[in-house]
């Protein structure tokens, strides 16, 4: 479902009653201690009826939820002691609808508040190690915080601020001496995005202050943050970046001020995106996984020296290939061997798992120079496809981009065959424009839909979609994805006795052509932060879709469907109508969320005030594909508690070839004058009856007679009249509006196009004898069938002809 309407649409709908639809714009505190409990607000707009919080991930459940006030509730969360550390993504589900997507944030360490004034350095905030502050970073605002800590003591610190999703938020940490003496900064760490951490092993007995600000100075109320610090580790990259589903590895990390470390891990066999190994010791627990890929690939570590194609670190392909740029201007390469036409996908992923690296792939046959090369393909990564010319040994190599390196610039290279794929998704919800909730959200006894998306990788053809796990009471109707579009509206409907029920449902696709097997997931993006034009700055991708059943509506519509087909290059009107209750009346806006290719639809229509149809003008072009394609209309309008949404059922609309075609003789005519314009038909479709036809794009004080044709029409004429006034020039925007009668309802053609030329007229000879005297008319022969009218190139031969006599 997708609340979002034009100004003016909404202008139609919406009186003075209050939004159904919940918004959710606030969650205070904006995380929690694991295996605790804690009550949370939830914040916004129409949230009084909240039934339920929806979690995406699992770890995390609501024992209560208490009603503030209209726009907010409390929930009593507990938070399993087990539960994933890092963001938690989250809606509530009201009796009325469904709110967008926010984030939670779970940690190890207890929680404590930031406590004002904190602004003076020689006045911090004194707090234990080893916890949590919540605190807000304000305009020209530095907050500081002390510890005490023992010589050799690890000191760690973390801000989470970008990642909580508020706003754009860039914050600053340091650790400093009590001489003021920085040890330890940090902004815009690419392990954590634009959020900063820093690690230091104490110098010497002593006080410690952490300094949290926004990194210029710039900050406001909505620049929440939640500061780590103890003496937990904090590595800056894992090696290797990735494993197999349900193995076991052992893992190094590195980046630690005490010194690297290697554990062995136990990869769960599935699991949530993003996934991340957190590190662990017996000093604490990071406050942030590590990201870390689950893939069916073995691992091969670089083996230096590797920094020439004599000494590649050799691999057999497939196969992820995982070491670190670790000084300045270092070059990692490694050797396969390729058979003639070979072919594979070979991805770098460096800054996707948060490693500093800004890479520059390479890939050459070893003895010679690079054949393909490739810097951000997947932005900032590298990535490309290569096929084998011939059998030999391959060598890929890798740099950065601007010749950095480190002992963390860590990056994993997957070579992979080609393999299709299939992502099916939704549209993006784009929360900070307020372009409105992606969830579905069916009101008793009635219907909603939603566009469902498949990116098709590697293969092509229809596809079928497959909605699991919904809610008691409600059903879906998808139809097959044409091979030609990656979208299809899917149907949603509930039962008149549905219970108010909400769930997290399973999309899936897959190939019609049953000989095909492809993987799909799903996908749905949520934007929570937007950066300056609009740049996507921060956002969380889940992978099922939120469904609800809500309090019924006033109101049902429905598509009449038509009984004849839109034809290429022609129009119809598509009759919407509705279903009111007793005493509803308001104006509901209707809209084809999605048109078919080649088709497009009016907006800004409704079914007015306490009436029951509206017309939605549609039209084809001339390429639109000829099929019959399920559609559905949206409407939206003013219930008790707001405006609310709902769709009519999938109607077929079917685009066919025009019944003819006609090809158009240009016509040259002086102004006052008149002229028959000759035009060409040719029948492609039997259809009964006659047909109306009008010549329409005259130039002003031009005018025909409307005319008709049958099915064995093969020539038509339209007798032009001119006036003396009527605009010189060539006039090429005239067709013709052929209209059809089918099953008592028009087929509109839209025929053309064709020219009109109008001339001056010239002005008369000098010393021109004057004009023979009038004749007595002759008694009238019998009538000859009329002349052929002539082409435009006779037409110009007798104007030729006639002025040289």
């Amino acid at each position: 479902m997708r609340f979002s309407l034009l100004t003016s649409v909404l202008a139609l709908v919406v009186s003075t009653s209050q939004a159904a639809t919940p918004s959710l714009t606030a969650i205070r505190p904006v995380g929690g201690q694991r295996g605790t409990e804690l009550d949370v607000t939830f914040s916004g707009a129409r949230l009084g009826d909240a039934l339920e919080i929806v979690y995406y991930q699992p770890g995390i459940t609501t024992a209560s939820i208490k009603k503030l006030n209209d726009n907010a509730v409390q929930a009593r969360l507990k938070i399993a002691a087990d539960c994933a550390l890092g963001l938690h993504d989250v809606r509530v589900r009201t009796a009325t609808g469904i709110s967008e997507l926010r984030t939670f944030s779970v940690g190890a360490l207890k929680e404590i508040s930031e406590k004002e004034p904190n602004n003076d350095f020689k006045a911090p905030q004194p707090i234990p190690m080893n916890v949590t502050v919540n605190g807000v970073a304000d305009n020209e605002d530095v907050d500081y915080f002390v510890v005490t800590a023992k010589k050799g003591e690890r000191i760690s610190a973390e801000v989470e601020g970008h990642r909580l999703g508020i706003f754009e938020f860039d914050p600053y940490v340091a650790i400093l001496n009590a001489k003021r003496f920085e040890l330890g900064a940090s902004d815009d760490a690419a392990l954590v995005w634009r959020d900063g951490f820093t690690s230091i092993l104490a110098p010497e007995d002593g006080n410690y202050i952490i300094q949290v600000r926004e990194s210029a100075y710039a900050g406001n109320a909505s620049c929440l943050y939640r500061l780590h610090v103890g003496s937990f580790p904090r590595a800056t990259a894992v090696l290797p970046a990735g494993g197999k589903p349900g193995e076991t590895l052992a893992v190094r990390w590195i980046g630690d001020p005490a010194g690297e470390a290697t554990t062995t891990v136990k990869l769960p066999a599935t699991s949530e995106k993003p996934f991340g190994l957190v590190r662990q010791d017996e000093k604490g627990i990071s406050p942030y996984p590590n990201s870390f890929r689950l893939t069916p690939l073995s691992n091969v570590m670089e083996q230096e020296p590797n920094d020439d194609q004599a000494h590649a670190t050799a691999f057999t392909a497939p196969m992820a290939l995982n070491g670190v740029i670790d000084k300045p201007g270092d070059v990692d390469h490694f050797v396969f061997k390729a058979t003639t036409g070979q072919v594979f996908d070979i991805h770098c992923y460096a800054r996707r798992i948060r490693s500093p690296l800004d890479p520059v792939m390479y890939l050459g046959k070893k003895g010679a120079g690079a054949s393909l090369g490739d810097d951000d393909s997947v932005p900032p990564d590298s990535y490309f496809r290569f096929q084998a010319p011939e059998t030999a040994d391959y060598v890929i190599w890798l740099v950065d981009h601007l010749g950095k390196g480190g002992p963390d610039y860590a990056y994993r290279i997957e070579v992979t065959p080609v393999e299709p794929r299939l992502v099916m998704s939704t549209v993006t919800e784009q929360i900070p424009l307020g372009t409105g909730v992606i969830a579905v959200a069916v009101p008793k006894g009635n219907r909603q839909a939603i566009l469902i998306y498949g990116s098709r990788y590697d293969f092509g053809g229809e596809l079928k979609v497959g909605v699991a796990g919904l809610p008691a009471g409600v059903s879906v109707e998808a139809p097959v994805m044409a091979a030609s579009q990656p979208v299809v509206p899917v149907l949603f409907s509930a039962r008149p006795d549905a219970p108010l029920a909400g769930s997290l449902a399973s999309v899936t696709g897959k190939p019609v052509d049953e000989k095909l097997t492809v993987p799909s997931e799903f996908t749905s993006t949520s934007i929570l932060v937007f950066g300056q034009n609009n740049v996507n700055v921060w956002s969380r991708d889940v992978n099922r879709l939120a469904v609800a059943v809500t309090e019924e509506c006033p109101y049902t519509i429905e598509i009449v469907e038509p009984k004849v087909p839109l034809v290429r290059g022609g129009s119809m009107g598509l009759k919407v109508r509705a279903h009111r209750k007793p005493g509803f009346k308001a104006a509901i806006a209707v809209y084809l969320p999605w048109n078919p290719p080649g088709v497009g639809s009016a907006g800004g229509i409704a079914i007015p005030e306490g009436t029951e149809e509206a017309v939605i003008p549609m039209n084809a072009d001339g390429g639109a594909e000829l099929r019959t394609w399920k559609i559905v209309v949206h409407g939206a309008s003013g219930v008790p508690s707001g405006p609310i949404l709902v769709s009519s059922q999938l109607a077929n609309l079917t685009i066919a070839q025009p019944f003819v075609n006609f090809a158009f003789q240009a016509a040259s005519v002086e102004q006052g004058k008149e002229v028959d314009m000759a035009i060409k038909v040719a029948k492609a479709v039997d259809f009964p009856g006659a047909a109306q036809v009008s010549l329409l794009g005259l130039p002003n004080k031009v005018t025909t007679d409307v005319k008709t044709i049958t099915k064995d029409t093969t020539d038509l004429v339209f007798h032009i009249k001119t006036d003396k006034v009527s605009p010189a020039g060539n006039h090429t925007s005239l067709f013709c509006q052929v209209v059809v009668t089918q099953n008592g309802e028009p087929i509109v053609h839209n025929l053309g196009s064709g020219t009109l030329r109008i001339d001056v007229p010239l002005p008369p000879k000098p010393n021109a004898p004057a004009p023979a005297p009038a004749q007595v008319a002759a008694a009238p022969k019998p009538a000859a069938a009329p002349a052929k009218p002539l082409s435009r190139l006779e037409k110009l031969r007798l104007e030729s002809k006639q002025a040289k006599k």
